[in-house]
């Protein structure tokens, strides 16, 4: 497929078809989508995942990241990450950029600098932010004054569910963290414009999002092992995985590849629901083969059910467990349709 290994493949046809699923699940439910683009980087990936839907808000998690969306077009970029007050200079330089805080010393120096921000509520995971009932929360929101562009959080303890039904559950505590935080806000005099809520899990699976305005979310663009796993999407719709070739074949049936930690990513999160390794392993076809069972730099273990019958120089897929951490190890997207690669998508590295 490609002569020089290991490199990232991205197939068209389900990135498209994940992202149009997620459009539909926050249309039904009529809030729009803020896609965290710290998922995938690249800006071809985020014109997918947002369509020709007229809202073209993203959310990132760098300053870096906010840098290269803005100066590809976009200007109205949520910094989901909590911001330090040595980083306002920079934000401040970024147009159309807003902000993230759970502290009133930092609400004070926002709106010092004429920024806009959101203030964090945690909705359980413990994170960041501040409980809905939280006075800092009123006084943080004061401090901000018109500058308040609503409260944002994230149910991260949604990646601990092994069901949809429980996906469901931590939606809704998610969501009614968040407009609780709105409403009490609003009580206390200051405007809350709007409520930020999501995580892949609790977009797809909400039951409602009633007090919502929008639903950010990143991995559902690719999904992958661990997501799988949870309940978030089919097999079938992994969309990236990387190429690998075999470098040597070993006595006992098993081979190594040429995709090691700086491929592939240390990440096993597949250990939490059962799995195991650091990917799945398929031919070039998505036919099962193995998993990569231990790593090193460059190079990856590769254990099948049976003895693999694989040349040296052999190519492989290995799909992995995250696909943002294993996406991070690449500079680019080779785009694969019908089998073939029809483009290359630069990503912002890192």
């Amino acid at each position: 497929m490609i002569a020089e290994t290991p490199c990232l493949l991205l197939d068209r046809a389900r990135l498209d078809a994940n992202c149009a699923r997620m459009r539909e699940a926050v249309a039904r439910r009529g809030v729009r989508l803020r896609p965290h683009v710290k998922t995938a980087k690249c800006v071809e990936v985020a014109d997918a995942a947002l369509g020709d839907a007229p809202f073209r808000g993203i959310a990132v998690s760098t300053l870096a990241e906010a840098r290269f969306f803005a100066a590809a077009g976009w200007d109205d970029i949520t910094y989901a990450v909590g911001v330090t007050p040595q980083k306002l200079p920079a934000a401040k330089a970024i147009e159309g950029l807003s902000v993230l805080t759970d502290d009133v010393d930092v609400a004070h120096a926002i709106a010092t600098a004429e920024l806009h921000a959101w203030l964090e509520v945690d909705c359980g995971q413990g994170r960041g932010g501040r409980a809905p009932d939280d006075p800092a929360l009123i006084a943080a929101a004061r401090a901000l004054g018109p500058r308040l562009r609503g409260v944002l959080t994230h149910g991260g303890q949604s990646y601990g569910c092994r069901s949809v039904e429980a996906a469901r559950e931590v939606a809704e505590v998610e969501r009614a963290a968040a407009v609780e935080a709105a409403e009490r806000i609003r009580a206390a005099g200051v405007a809350c414009p709007e409520v930020s809520v999501g995580s892949t899990p609790t977009a797809l699976h909400a039951a409602s999002l009633d007090g919502v305005t929008e639903v950010r979310a990143g991995v559902y663009v690719f999904f992958d092992l661990f997501q799988h796993a949870i309940g978030s999407c089919g097999r079938d719709d992994l969309a990236l995985s990387v190429l690998a070739s075999v470098v040597s074949r070993r006595p006992d049936g098993s081979v190594w590849i040429d995709a090691g930690t700086l491929a592939l990513s240390s990440e096993r999160s597949l250990d939490a629901v059962g799995g195991s390794g650091f990917g799945e392993v398929t031919d070039l076809d998505g036919r099962p083969l193995g998993r990569v069972v231990s790593t090193n730099q460059e190079h990856g273990h590769v254990v099948g059910e049976a003895p693999l019958d694989l040349a040296v120089g052999a190519q492989l897929r290995v799909w992995p467990n995250h696909a943002c951490i294993t996406a991070a190890m690449h500079d680019r997207y080779h785009v694969v349709e019908a089998g073939r690669v029809v483009a290359e998508w630069p990503r912002l590295p890192g």
